[in-house]
């Protein structure tokens, strides 16, 4: 018998009433907001009325450097949260939303999968209750502002020539990366090159996942910067008098969404932030609600510990003051064999025979990754768990290389089969994760937000990927020299850079050291409170597939959508 799809085992679930799982979190039907009967937003007044209670024990799952197709982190992160119960524990999950470009994209889902899964999953993937839609909203009518302040005579004086403020999409759409807006007559606005983004890469986003409350979103979104004028002043979306109605539209949006595992374990979903050139972690509104809710709030980050983990640490728990007592680090045999580089994974092709062969010294032959991410997690204090995603034709003899591996370095290691057998499957996943937890931690920050930028991307580039120095085109180094005079150098970096390696060459596998990494931009997300250097080629619009999933989503003949995975 094969095993079932993931749609097939979320449509056979029974769902528990959203109240049911708010109380267990100590959350009251007065504090939520029913969308149907599967879904709810949860107030912010949540966050004053939980102070009271126990704080939760704060951990964050990251992962080695991944393959091009994943590593199961959000797989994981469910299953484990589904596990704390099998110990006698309380768990909340927080996630981010996933964008429908990947969805119709190459992924064609993003809910975990197998036995550890959020549902519904089909609202989890389309729509959710319409936040990326706010989201796209507020970018563009921002940039309808911008251009229709150009229109009626620039009176801030923008440069047209450094307008950084483009327009979003949450859908993979490569032909909108580059066009010229203004086109007709001569009240069909100014004519400028510019472009398009994914949603997920809006800067709104990044804003919506970092904000403390409305007024702290409110004042962010204020904070944006559209552009320069020639002197190289920024100009901002309050000096557009935009930021206010932006507020508006998200005034919905910053609330978070609660939905529930297949066992019943509650989950928040919120926000999607860009794991690439933003911090790609879920909302800090949505941990402060989840910290109270329960023994253990599970949250997940993005990429692989060099990327969504650092953000995490440096960006995310700076902005929230929350700190974390553990990090899950997952790992595959699949992905430590393609470290070894002896292998080529590519999405939509079998995987090679070889890989799938039992080789445990290939295994060890691509341990250096999975050992420097565990030094990544432990340069800022924090205790590791390596979480060893059992796929099914893994061999014993595998994963007892990964174990030796881990534990050489000092981490905590457990295999997790979570996706076959839910929460149960990860049992030794979560005991592990409660030692670590308990052990006395040392949180550090990797810079402090006094270092000047190019000290603080120097510190991540030497610490987190290993190189041996940074250099900086002159437009990277004009552009970080501006930031300091206007005063933007206290903020983070949130440095982009491939997610396929540690180094900022997807080509370099295992954990390469000696490199040079590159800047050769530098731009400002003042609102949302970073600065991100942009190493390498970074596509900020992904673009379709030859066979997307778009192609085979649809209805059956019951009405039922199909497609999704």
């Amino acid at each position: 018998m094969s095993f079932p799809s993931d749609l097939e085992i979320a449509r056979a679930a029974t769902l528990a009433p959203l109240t049911d799982i708010a109380a267990q979190m100590g959350i009251g039907p007065h504090l939520l907001e029913q969308h149907g009967d599967e879904l709810a937003k949860i107030r912010l007044e949540a966050i004053d009325e939980l102070a009271d209670r126990p704080k939760a024990k704060y951990v964050v799952v990251t992962a080695i450097t991944p393959t091009p197709l994943g590593e199961g982190k959000t797989t994981t992160t469910v299953g484990l949260g589904q596990a704390m119960k099998h110990i006698g524990k309380k768990a909340v999950i927080s996630l981010r939303q996933p964008s429908m470009g990947p969805t119709f994209g190459i992924k064609g889902g993003a809910a975990g999968g197998g036995y550890s899964q959020v549902i519904p999953m089909e609202l989890l993937n389309l729509h959710l209750t319409g936040d990326f839609h706010a989201v796209t909203a507020a970018h563009n009518l921002l940039s309808a502002m911008v251009d229709n302040h150009l229109h009626h005579g620039n009176e801030l004086g923008l440069d047209l020539h450094n307008i950084t403020w483009r327009r979003v999409l949450d859908v993979n759409d490569r032909s909108l990366r580059n066009i010229i807006v203004g086109l007709g007559g001569k009240m069909d606005g100014v004519t400028r090159q510019t472009g398009f983004d994914i949603t997920a890469a809006s800067e709104v986003m990044a804003i919506l996942a970092l904000s403390t409350s409305v007024a702290d979103m409110r004042a962010r979104l204020g904070r944006i910067v559209v552009g320069y004028t020639k002197d190289g002043d920024p100009v901002t979306a309050e000096q557009l008098k935009a930021a206010g109605s932006m507020a508006v539209i998200m005034r919905e949006a910053i609330k978070p969404n609660l939905l529930q595992t297949l066992e019943h374990t509650p989950v928040i979903v919120h926000a999607g932030p860009f794991g690439n050139i933003a911090h790609g972690n879920s909302s800090i509104v949505g941990d402060l609600i989840g910290i109270r809710g329960g023994d253990y709030l599970i949250t997940e980050a993005g990429f692989g510990a060099d990327m969504g983990a650092e953000r995490f640490f440096n960006i995310k728990c700076r902005n929230s003051g929350m700190v974390p007592d553990a990090a899950v680090l997952v790992a595959t045999v699949r992905a430590l064999k393609a470290h070894s580089g002896k292998f080529k994974i590519t999405p939509g092709k079998p995987l090679p025979a070889d890989l799938l062969a039992e080789n445990p010294d290939d295994v060890r032959a691509g341990a250096a990754n999975l050992i420097k991410q565990i030094e990544n997690v432990k340069v800022h204090g924090v205790s590791p768990v390596v979480a060893i995603n059992a796929f099914p034709g893994d061999f014993a003899s595998e994963h007892q290389a990964i174990r030796e591996i881990a534990e050489s370095v000092g981490a905590r290691v457990a295999v997790s089969t979570h996706f076959s057998d839910g929460g149960r499957g990860a049992a030794e996943l979560a005991q592990a994760v409660v030692e670590a937890c308990d052990e006395p931690s040392d949180f550090q920050f990797c810079y402090e937000a006094s270092d000047s930028l190019k000290t603080k991307i120097e510190k991540v580039a030497t610490k987190i990927y290993g190189a041996a120095k940074v250099t900086y085109s002159s437009a990277a180094s004009t552009q970080l020299d501006r930031y300091e005079k206007n005063g933007f150098g206290n903020l983070p970096v949130c440095i982009a850079k491939t997610h396929l390696s540690i180094s900022a060459d997807a080509s370099l596998k295992g954990a390469p050291t000696g490199h040079t990494v590159n800047v050769r931009e530098a731009r400002a997300s003042v609102g949302a409170g970073f600065v991100y250097p942009i190493c390498g080629d970074m596509t900020t619009m992904p673009g379709l597939g030859a066979a997307p999933a778009a192609s085979i989503i649809d209805f059956d003949d019951n009405g039922e959508i199909i497609g999704l995975s």
